[in-house]
């Protein structure tokens, strides 16, 4: 029995660095990233980022035209007409003529509108504002979806080192336990349950890479980097942030967010642009249309076989009226759809108002239970190491000692791995109470010391 003792030396020191150099091979050809680069091409290569910015710059166009349509218009250019045949004078005969004239020179035309174009200009101006808390509302998700994706990411390859090294310990176990069953100091139903336990730490193993696999290509169609790479990230950076919005009471955190919120921002300029245009319904038509044409040029011609005389021309004409029925005064169905909308958009902002406040309640649950599960996997990651330390430290060798050895690591590495989702699940957890807050964007809070898994 003591033969046998001496063939099983110290196993972590070896298993851990096995699984460290595993891991450095089957990541080298992978792509490094980091948390501050995965937030900057998050905000550049975003599809939806994109998307939401087209949107902004064509409601800003739109405000820009209903501006320009208060202006009036210039018009340069000549024309000519001809006659020839029958018409009729001033005096009611009929006479044949044969007659041509043509004009030319600038012509200023004005045809406003007034009552419609400003509340449109109004309502304009606010859709732009909408469009803009809608881009910083994407911008937000698209981060939030980046920075848990990264989390995923640097979770699997936490896993998938734990699951190296968990290998690389039943290998060994299973080699000197093969060595003491030939020196037959040892049972040859132990090995073979031990060979079970080395490839339940395989097939592990296995499923870890894929979930670290899937997680980058995850991250890579988020950021556009293109799913032929493949990611790494920075291990050192799974570590859970400092916050006090995590013991802040709720009350001054949705107080926050509502003020801080680009979806409330969002509904409220919604809101405002239906107000606008149910004015625009109300007063408009009480504002009188104003028409205005000018021109000053030359006007030439005359009849067929007499010399043409052409001189200057001078015309003016405006005109003021009201437009009664559809589009103007006594139009009720018009006002009655925009009262309609005006009342739509003001529940559209309680509703934003009730997810927000439900958004940061939750999001600050999940951060502090999050806390709770990370110290309850470092004290399940405490008493599976020191159950390691004890079952090493056996005096005499026993059949159940191998045993007891090859569960003791099991369950270091897989308190190991509970730690790493622990850690992530919290900082993830985190990072969704900013994004609920509407920090997401600031600065993130600086992190504790970073807790190794």
């Amino acid at each position: 029995m003591r033969a046998a003792r001496r063939l099983l030396p110290p196993l972590v020191a070896p298993a851990f660095a096995f699984a460290v150099a595993a891991l450095a091979v089957a990541e080298e050809a992978a792509r490094p990233i980091d948390l501050a680069s995965t937030l900057k091409l998050a905000g550049a290569n975003a599809v939806e980022v994109r998307i939401a910015e087209e949107r902004l710059r064509a409601a800003q166009a739109s405000a820009t035209v209903a501006t320009w349509q208060l202006l009036p218009w210039l018009s340069v250019g000549a024309s000519f007409t001809g006659h020839g045949g029958l018409i009729q004078d001033v005096t009611g005969n009929i006479v044949t003529v044969e007659k041509h004239a043509y004009t030319f020179g600038p012509a200023l035309v004005a045809r406003v509108d007034v009552g419609d174009a400003i509340f449109r200009r109004l309502a304009a101006l606010q859709t732009a504002t909408a469009a803009e808390g809608a881009l910083a509302s994407q911008r937000q998700k698209v981060l939030l979806r980046s920075v848990q994706a990264y989390l995923d990411l640097l979770v699997a390859q936490a896993s998938a080192a734990a699951a190296e090294e968990s290998l690389a310990v039943a290998r060994d176990y299973e080699g000197q336990l093969h060595r003491a069953v030939e020196a037959g100091i040892a049972l040859k139903g132990d090995e073979l349950r031990v060979r079970v336990q080395t490839q339940r730490s395989r097939l592990a193993l296995e499923q870890a890479r894929q979930e670290r696999r899937v997680s980058a290509a995850r991250l890579a169609e988020l950021l556009r980097l293109g799913p032929a790479g493949d990611l790494a990230g920075r291990d050192d950076e799974l570590i859970p942030l400092a916050l006090e919005a995590v013991r802040t009471p709720a009350a001054s955190l949705v107080d926050e967010a509502l003020a801080a919120r680009p979806e409330v921002k969002e509904a409220a300029a919604g809101l405002r642009t239906a107000e606008e245009t149910e004015k625009g319904a109300r007063l408009g038509p009480l504002v009188p249309a104003l028409g205005f044409q000018a021109f000053v040029g030359g006007l030439g011609g005359g009849r067929e076989g007499i010399a043409s005389e052409s001189g200057s021309s001078r015309d003016y004409v405006a005109t003021i009226a009201w437009r009664v029925g559809p589009g103007g005064l006594f139009d009720l169905g018009r006002t009655r759809l925009a009262e309609a909308r005006r009342t739509e958009a003001q529940w559209a902002v309680e509703r934003v108002k009730d997810v927000v406040g439900r958004e940061v309640v939750e999001a600050q649950a999940r951060a502090q239970s999050g806390e709770q599960q990370l110290a309850a996997a470092r004290d399940a990651l405490a008493a599976a190491r020191e159950g390691l330390d004890l079952a090493r430290q056996r005096r005499e060798f026993e059949v159940g000692l191998v045993l007891e050895n090859v569960l003791a690591l099991e369950d270091e590495a897989r308190a190991r791995q509970d730690l790493a989702r622990a850690v992530g699940d919290c900082t993830k957890a985190q990072y969704a109470l900013l994004y609920a807050l509407g920090r997401l964007g600031a600065a993130a809070p600086a992190p504790p010391a970073p807790v190794s898994p």
